[in-house]
């Protein structure tokens, strides 16, 4: 978790880099500001990444705070394995790229090791990001997301 957001903002911020209008200082929001024609490609593939990994994050919280967790970690993960399958198509620094290599492999691991832990409990993992796992909504507002 510690790697996944620095890289995720450092991937943000490679992506963002050029071609930015002057709103760079607006932070995160600036970019939902733009309409998807002024995006780039790589910008583009962060919008729908994120808004993916959100939706499978708030589409439900389980009442058992310990399922809740994992459940919603299962998408979080997904979202940072698909940010980093978009540096490898989009980035060029090599750092950057090494980085999103080892976000890949350790995620994925853990995604599988996340579902098993639920189909231990006889809890069925969400088959995509916006398949809930139980009937109540999550304000991600409220996580800093």
């Amino acid at each position: 978790m510690r790697v996944v957001l620095p890289l995720a903002t450092l991937m943000l911020m490679t992506a963002c880099g050029t071609g930015h209008k002057a709103q760079d200082s607006a932070g995160p929001e600036s970019v939902k500001a733009e309409s998807a024609a002024d995006l780039n490609p790589a910008q583009q593939a962060y919008a729908e990444a994120n808004a993916r990994m959100h939706a499978g994050m708030g589409a439900a919280i389980d009442p058992d705070p310990d399922v809740a967790f994992i459940a919603g970690m299962i998408p979080h993960h997904q979202g940072a394995v698909e940010m980093a399958e978009i540096v490898l198509k989009h980035g060029k620094d090599p750092e950057a790229r090494a980085l999103a290599e080892t976000v890949i492999r350790t995620q994925t691991a853990e995604i599988e090791q996340m579902q098993a832990w639920l189909a231990k409990r006889g809890v069925k993992a969400p088959a995509n990001p916006d398949a809930p796992v139980s009937s109540e909504a999550v304000d991600h507002s409220k996580m800093g997301h």
